[in-house]
């Protein structure tokens, strides 16, 4: 018989599997924080707090902005590079990055839409640079987009970076105001991790692993997704040849349906293993890995989001950055806010509590408790509502 997880007991393994089941106190292990999760994606945008702090905050509270830029920058426990989208990543998973660094380098070279970054002329001159100079970014060279300027294109000096950083030439040595500083990756990455080895199919078969761990349950396109660093048929054989180790299962969504899926056969001890979550209310961010696959998101709470920041702001059904509210197991409503770091103040400009959720007194005051601990994270001193509560 199929193993099957109903849906409360998946809610508990999805908040389990990322942290967020027990109360974010504690001694702060912030290389522990990232190993649990794979990785931590970073972004630009600092509505409040950057995504990277705050997804990090979120598991711990003792947590504040410059610890990971000081992490980054001691180049021993993380590195930075792509999974879906920019990242940090345990130091220790960097051996298992080897075939992302190739796969990248074959897709850039072999493509004519990567044209002008594998035929750039700048890269040599890029690497020497940073070679005799040391670590330098964007704003230490000079180039110009030649013709006619489009979106997202970038000066010629910009897409050497690019390639040689996503090909594994150069690495991230630091960032400053999230600033990206570039250096040879021989002098960024311990070299016990440079000089440790793997065969193509070790590498797929830890990053298969490590996949499905940190997701619980996974389909063969989530599992490929995770990483974005193996394909579908890989994960498809991957499945085929460890049986004996990993086991079909189906899990219930928050509208009745099953969903056809794959655990590892520990997974009955590990859902008998997972806490009551806390009860206290979170504001979660919109790339926080238990948001951020929307049709996972919605499946397991039927909570439906949506980040519109792309939105045009008279087609926006929310607001510009809305940040989803986490009670327990239940997505309980969504609150935009602002931090305004002059006046020292975090702005509450909208809040919508979810559909048949009752609004009471106890959870304004859970509410209330969690933007003043969420405004102490940018060292803001008060909270106020522009709209009435």
């Amino acid at each position: 018989m199929v193993f099957k997880i109903n849906n409360r007991d998946m809610r508990r393994l999805w908040l389990d599997t990322n942290g967020l089941t027990e109360p974010p106190t504690g001694a702060l292990d912030l290389t522990g924080i990232i190993k649990k999760l794979g990785f931590v994606q970073l972004d630009t945008i600092q509505n409040v707090s950057r995504a990277h702090h705050h997804i990090l905050w979120s598991r711990n509270q003792n947590y504040r902005e410059p610890m990971l830029d000081e992490l980054l920058r001691s180049g021993q426990d993380i590195f930075e590079h792509f999974t879906h989208d920019a990242s940090v990543l345990p130091m220790d998973f960097y051996p298992m990055w080897e075939r992302k660094f190739r796969k990248i380098k074959e897709k850039i070279d072999g493509s004519k839409y990567y044209k002008a970054l594998h035929n750039n002329v700048w890269k040599d001159e890029v690497k020497a640079r940073i070679a005799a100079e040391g670590p330098l970014s964007t704003r230490d060279f000079s180039s110009k987009i030649a013709g006619e300027k489009k979106m997202w294109s970038r000066p010629p000096h910009k897409q050497a970076l690019d390639y040689l950083w996503y090909t594994g030439d150069l690495s991230t040595s630091h960032r400053e105001n999230f600033h990206k500083f570039y250096d040879l990756s021989e002098r960024v990455i311990p070299q016990k991790f440079r000089e440790k080895k793997f065969s193509d199919a070790a590498q797929i078969d830890w990053l298969c692993r490590a996949a499905l761990d940190r997701l619980a349950v996974g389909t063969l396109k989530e599992i490929k997704s995770f990483w974005e660093a193996k394909e579908t048929k890989e994960v498809k054989s991957w499945v085929e040849e460890n049986q004996s180790e990993i086991t079909a299962i189906e899990w219930e969504t928050e509208a009745g349906p099953y969903i056809k899926s794959f655990a590892f056969i520990d997974i009955e001890e590990r859902l008998n293993n997972i806490s009551q979550a806390s009860s206290r209310m979170r504001i979660l961010n919109p790339f926080d890995p238990v948001v951020r696959d929307r049709a996972r998101l919605n499946n397991i709470f039927g909570f439906e989001y949506k980040i519109e920041i792309f939105v045009p702001a008279a087609k926006r059904r929310w607001g510009y950055y809305v940040y989803p509210l986490l009670e327990g197991e239940r997505f309980v409503g969504r609150i935009e806010v602002k931090a305004d770091r002059k006046a020292g103040c975090l702005n509450v400009i909208n809040f919508w509590p979810e559909e048949g959720v009752k609004w009471g007194a106890q959870r304004q005051e859970k509410l209330e408790r969690e933007l003043s601990r969420f405004a102490g994270l940018v060292n803001l001193t008060k909270v106020i509502w522009l709209k009435k509560k």
